[in-house]
């Protein structure tokens, strides 16, 4: 398990940093900016065309499309998203209880919801290093999930802007392995060598403890209705988060006919062509925003 989980994830690791320190050397240099302006709305569609599939799978019933739109409006309006992601759980396992009539075996995830929520007041290495242990412990569904929670704890609370968080997503797009290398960069971003490793660690550490831990006890569970419905309700609830998270980004970044146009090139290319690489929607975005913005 170790051994597979670190070669899986340092060759993104250490080709993030890398990038990150370029980054912060020459990310504000006005000669690339006409390229970031294409990658904005490029990166949007790459989330939602990578989301597509977990959404159809994810939707197997009514209740649950019914679940999904009702985390959506509530991580528009600022909820939290730990109490959605939960919530919506808690919710489908209430309703699988009372139809199975069996309540006593819908108590176990109601222990889940007790972590603390940990609020960043400062930006030390040690709380850096506790925000990401606490998205890391929590993060649920796809990986792009991930980029909800780094906006809520770092975006909103003005340690990181919408720019950084956006080139966050593109990094963790073009490098191999897991997006939770985006971690790496953000890390890097607001404490440099030390924040990018302290956050590397705390992201990863809560998966490798988990799987060692309860990878066994887990695929027993999936074979309860009721912990299956409490699953099937937390995998819809993670799809309308990432949902709420491109509506933020759409609404910074969609600003004009030509941010409009890249989008909506970069949306027919993304679903016509679905084996596509995402790293080529974002270099075609990246091109036409010059051409757009630079030729024209």
């Amino acid at each position: 398990m170790i051994v597979g989980g670190l070669c899986f994830i340092m060759p993104a690791v250490i080709i993030t940093g890398i990038i990150a320190w370029l980054y912060k050397l020459y990310g504000t240099s006005p000669e690339i900016q006409p390229y970031v302006y294409g990658i904005k709305p490029a990166i949007i569609v790459v989330i939602l065309s990578a989301i597509y599939p977990l959404a159809k799978r994810s939707l197997k019933s009514l209740e649950l499309g019914i679940i999904g739109i009702l985390a959506l409006i509530l991580c528009i309006l600022g909820y939290n998203q730990l109490y959605i992601l939960f919530g919506s759980g808690i919710l489908a396992l209430a309703i699988a209880a009372l139809r199975n009539k069996n309540f006593t075996a819908s108590l176990l995830p109601l222990a889940l919801i007790q972590a603390p929520v940990i609020s960043l007041t400062s930006i030390s290495n040690t709380r850096l290093f506790f925000t990401f242990l606490k998205i890391g412990s929590i993060l649920y569904g796809s990986g792009y999930v991930l980029f909800a929670f780094l906006d809520s704890e770092f975006v909103q609370k003005g340690f990181l802007n919408r720019q950084q968080l956006i080139d966050a997503i593109v990094v963790g797009q073009f490098t191999p392995g897991p997006v939770f290398s985006s971690v790496t960069f953000v890390g890097y971003q607001i404490n440099g060598l030390q924040g990018a490793i302290l956050g590397t660690i705390a992201i990863f550490l809560p998966a490798f403890l988990f799987i060692g831990l309860l990878g066994n006890l887990i695929l027993k569970l999936r074979e309860s209705k009721l912990f299956s419905a409490f699953l099937d309700a937390v995998n819809i609830a993670s799809v309308s988060i990432i949902l709420s998270v491109c509506y933020e980004l759409g609404k910074d970044s969609i600003t004009d006919w030509r941010v409009l146009t890249i989008a909506l090139a970069s949306c027919i290319v993304a679903f016509s062509f679905k084996k596509l690489n995402s790293a080529w929607i974002i270099i075609g975005g990246a091109a036409l925003g010059y051409i757009l913005q630079v030729l024209l």
